[in-house]
């Protein structure tokens, strides 16, 4: 992906989200040509020429100071995550290029942490939302990950391609809105990553919801929320999830979903911790293990 496109397409989409008065400016009567704020709108409170400005969403001018870079996310009323896109798209960095590695190694310690976390649903993700590791309760609430192929134990085909996932979210829209701003968020870090490319390809000629949330070029960080599911076999639950950066892991997030104590889907997990699901624990050693090693 050519982070000067990738660049020009986020500044445009940014500025269609806005209208003049959400910026302090009058409303501009008639018909505007196109939707939200003007370049030269932009330009003028960010304290830049329109020419400037122009040149800067062409992707060139890349000289530009971090201090301009604010100004136009302040304007563009930008969030942290959505600011430190913009900063990676308008000065990537050569290391960046190549993209992660296929499959960061998954430590023994990290395996064990997620066997001993019995009853909490938990599983490793990493670059490219790619399903890493897991443990049983996961398995159980979530996806069969042992079952599928290492290519399809991805949660964004996942979201988009397993029938399944509609059924089991039920805000299945806002998980997949979510998932596509983790790729974007990807797509800033490595842009030279080509199998991220190929992902984002595959699902974009799969799927037509896909490919519109990905035109939105909506950003979004892996954090902690509520989530609505409706399970096959113990029914509705409300879960809270939270993410772990792991620092000495870079890329690898560890995601764990937990119920309010004595709620009905507290019982639920316990319900479904008690049927159990057999799983070898050499197997699951295996598949932990990066390709290549």
């Amino acid at each position: 992906m050519d982070p000067r496109t990738e660049l020009g397409d986020f500044l445009r989409s940014r500025r269609a989200r806005l209208q003049p008065e959400d910026v302090g400016l009058p409303h501009a009567g008639g018909h505007r040509r196109v939707p939200g704020l003007r370049r030269e709108e932009l330009a003028m409170l960010a304290g830049v020429s329109v020419a400037y400005y122009t040149r800067l969403e062409q992707g060139h001018a890349r000289n530009a100071s971090t201090e301009v870079w604010d100004a136009i996310a302040r304007v563009l009323r930008l969030d942290e995550t959505e600011r430190a896109h913009l900063l990676r798209l308008a000065q990537p960095r050569q290391s960046g290029r190549g993209g992660p590695a296929r499959g960061p190694r998954v430590r023994g310690s990290l395996v064990q942490l997620l066997d001993a976390m019995e009853g909490v649903p938990a599983y490793l993700l990493g670059p490219r939302t790619d399903v890493l590791g897991w443990n049983r309760m996961a398995r159980a609430l979530l996806f069969d990950f042992a079952a599928r192929a290492r290519r399809e134990r991805n949660m964004a085909r996942l979201v988009f391609l397993e029938p399944a996932a509609r059924d089991l979210f039920d805000e299945w829209e806002r998980k997949a809105r979510e998932t596509v701003g983790y790729l974007r968020l990807d797509a800033g870090r490595w842009p030279g990553d080509r199998i991220l490319t190929e992902l984002v390809g595959e699902l974009s000629v799969r799927s037509e919801e896909f490919r519109r949330m990905w035109a939105e070029h909506a950003v979004a960080d892996k954090g902690h929320g509520t989530k609505r599911l409706r399970h096959p076999l113990v029914g509705s639950l409300t879960l809270s999830y939270e993410t772990f950066q792991l620092p000495s892991d870079p890329g690898l997030h560890l995601v764990t979903y937990h119920a309010e104590p004595g709620s009905p889907s507290a019982e639920a997990l316990r319900l479904l911790a008690s049927w159990g699901v057999d799983e070898s624990q050499a197997g699951r050693h295996d598949l932990l293990r990066p390709e290549g090693s």
